[in-house]
């Protein structure tokens, strides 16, 4: 992908469609690698109660996986967790139990928290977290029974079943936050490291 840069390579330790989707409108030059990790088991040994540093350990687990591996490029690791009534939300595992998850939260704030880290030769060299705060409406539920129909199994890889940029935005009466944190990534902090970095025309 093309922007102005002065040589250094970006690797997106991420197979999220909206952070591809981000950094490429962003005119950010990178390729997308997944990362192998286990993230289950960073899971299992992080406090429930700590959501937001959890994402940002996660970020970090990824950029670490894919340096290892490349360690001459920067490399951008980010995940996104899920904080609702004093917990830890995870991605819904079926239809129905989006629909429960739904029910549960309408009516009622939660925060989503992204985090981003920044690895080079298997090192991190910098990590952060932004949260937002959403309030969904009290939706009915013949609304919410269209909702899923509309949107189907993609829900399931959403960790709050429903995509703001999509029509999921309707589930909403306020965000108090960055939209590109609800997306999944915290755009303004991640710009301005890469441009420190080098990735990025100063």
């Amino acid at each position: 992908m093309s922007g102005a840069f002065s040589g250094e390579r970006l690797i997106l330790a991420s197979a999220s469609r909206a952070r591809r989707e981000i950094l490429a409108a962003a005119g950010v030059p990178f390729v997308a690698q997944a990362a192998d990790v286990d993230e289950d088991g960073v899971k299992a040994s992080h406090d429930p109660g700590d959501a937001a540093g959890l994402a940002r350990e996660l970020a970090g687990v990824k950029a670490l996986a894919v340096s290892r591996h490349d360690a001459e490029a920067w490399v951008l690791g980010a995940d996104q967790t899920l904080s609702f009534d004093g917990g830890l939300v995870s991605k819904p595992r079926s239809m129905e139990e989006a629909r429960t998850r739904l029910t549960t939260m309408r009516g009622r704030d939660h925060q989503l928290h992204s985090g981003a880290a920044l690895a080079r030769n298997g090192q991190i060299v910098w990590s952060v977290v932004d949260t937002a705060t959403l309030t969904m409406r009290a939706f009915s539920d013949g609304f919410l029974a269209t909702y899923l129909a509309a949107e189907g199994d993609a829900l399931l890889a959403c960790v709050g079943s429903y995509r703001l940029e999509g029509m999921g935005s309707q589930l909403f009466e306020a965000v108090e936050g960055d939209y590109f944190t609800v997306l999944g990534l915290p755009l303004w902090p991640v710009l301005a490291e890469l441009r420190r970095a080098g990735v990025l025309a100063a």
